[in-house]
């Protein structure tokens, strides 16, 4: 009986793989001839260009000090590290025999030219909400820019995860295609926003945690998850910062790296702003309406008026540290922060944080505090003209646990961060993995 049982669990298993991969099968679409530049209408071009820089492509199809688009760049996930593609016009190692509908095609449903399926570390489960005109203006860009012949590594995705058809799978449970639906209620720039952070900058991928396949948690968009070792702040109501995301405070952020009531930009969120929504071709209109967008879901006009009261108690805390009673932990916190961080006027100074208005301090874990202290801020990875050194050389594991402690005790309200050397210990650990 029970061999009975095994051998027909075995036939039907094997009758499902094959069904399976019966319905991931795609035609390939014919190569052609790289499109001639004067193809293209220098409106389209310069659309094209204006929406990879919002969507930052750049930031996933180039790899550090490589050419634009020419790909390497590694995504880490759960499953191994996904490397994005060369997307010049490359007839060999880019897409330069690709056609607008094999563009389309990868654009909408996650298939290359040649039938095979796209892993959903590309976003097209966003773009497949892209209007027809923005997706042929991108191809538009992406066929006038220089030829690449680089190479990428290969994915290191482990067997079974690397069997393209097997994505199949992944569709039929998480992606339903169909273009961007405006919501009626709202206003032009409010959807304006929303379509370019939903369908375009896909700013749910590092902003909504994800289930065990890797697809985003529905019920939860944008509430917040940790991606390569940092956390990723919630952007509804949850968020944890202490003065809300208002339209301006967040138009500034975006627009320029940084906000004198939030601090600066920092991880995978920087090239995002630096090498996309900072560039000139990018309206302000845009980036305004993102602002809107995000600032409604933040419920921010409702709690605004608790900013200057906010701001205002930072401020007096902000010597906190700098002649009081003894404390090793506030000497601590003088001699290795204070010179950068108090702040004596009405406001903050952009270029001296506010700790006390930094969420960094306020969220459930202190993994994004420890990385910046570890790690520091360069000069290519922060808001332009804001630095901050390193610390992993000179402060022990105990003494960056103690200015975590030290600062969440007397710069927010929140309940104490538990067990902080050993997370010290082991963000360290990482960081010196990647590097």
């Amino acid at each position: 009986m029970i061999r009975r049982i095994a051998t027909a669990t075995l036939a039907v298993a094997s009758l499902g793989l094959a069904g399976l991969f019966l319905l991931a099968r795609r035609p390939a679409i014919g190569p052609v001839e790289r499109p001639a530049p004067e193809r293209f209408s220098a409106e389209s071009i310069a659309q094209g260009e204006s929406l990879a820089a919002a969507g930052h492509c750049a930031s996933c199809h180039t790899r550090p000090g490589g050419q634009p688009f020419a790909g390497g760049y590694g995504v880490n996930t759960p499953f191994g590290v996904i490397y994005g593609t060369n997307i010049t016009p490359d007839p060999k190692n880019g897409i330069g025999t690709w056609s607008l509908d094999a563009f389309v095609r990868a654009m909408r449903e996650g298939v290359a030219r040649d039938g095979s399926h796209l892993f959903p570390a590309f976003p097209y489960y966003a773009y497949t909400k892209l209007s027809d005109d923005d997706v042929k203006a991108l191809y538009a860009y992406l066929m006038t820019r220089p030829d690449a012949t680089a190479t990428v590594p290969a994915n290191t995705l482990p067997f079974p995860f690397k069997i393209r058809a097997l994505q199949e799978g992944w569709k039929i449970l998480f992606f339903r295609g169909g273009r961007f639906h405006a919501n009626p209620s709202k206003s032009d720039e409010w959807n304006r926003g929303a379509y370019l952070a939903e369908a375009l900058s896909d700013c749910a991928a590092c902003h909504t945690p994800r289930n065990s396949l890797g697809a985003e948690k529905t019920g939860y968009a944008y509430a917040g998850t940790v991606i390569d070792g940092w956390i990723a702040p919630a952007l509804d109501e949850t968020n944890p910062s202490p003065v809300p995301w208002t339209q301006e405070e967040l138009f500034t952020y975006l627009r320029t790296g940084g906000s004198p009531l939030h601090g600066t930009t920092g991880a995978t969120m920087t090239p995002v702003i630096r090498e996309g929504l900072a560039l000139p071709v990018v309206p302000d209109s845009d980036v305004r309406a993102i602002a809107v967008y995000f600032s409604d879901i933040d419920r921010a006009g409702a709690r605004a008026h608790d900013t200057e009261a906010a701001t205002r108690e930072a401020l007096a805390n902000s010597s906190l540290g700098s002649s009081q009673e003894y404390d090793p932990d506030a000497e601590l916190y003088a001699a290795a922060c204070i010179a950068c961080h108090y702040n004596s006027g009405a406001v903050p100074l952009p270029s001296r944080p506010e700790l006390a208005l930094n969420s960094a301090l306020t969220l459930p874990e202190p993994t994004n505090f420890i990385q910046v202290v570890l790690n520091g801020v360069s000069n290519t990875e922060g808001a332009p003209g804001l630095v901050m050194p390193a610390y992993a050389s000179s402060l022990t594991d105990g003494d960056i646990a103690r200015l975590a402690a030290y600062l969440r005790r007397t710069r927010t309200k929140s309940p104490h961060w538990s067990d902080l050397e050993r997370k010290v210990s082991a963000i360290r650990q990482q960081s010196a993995a990647s590097h």
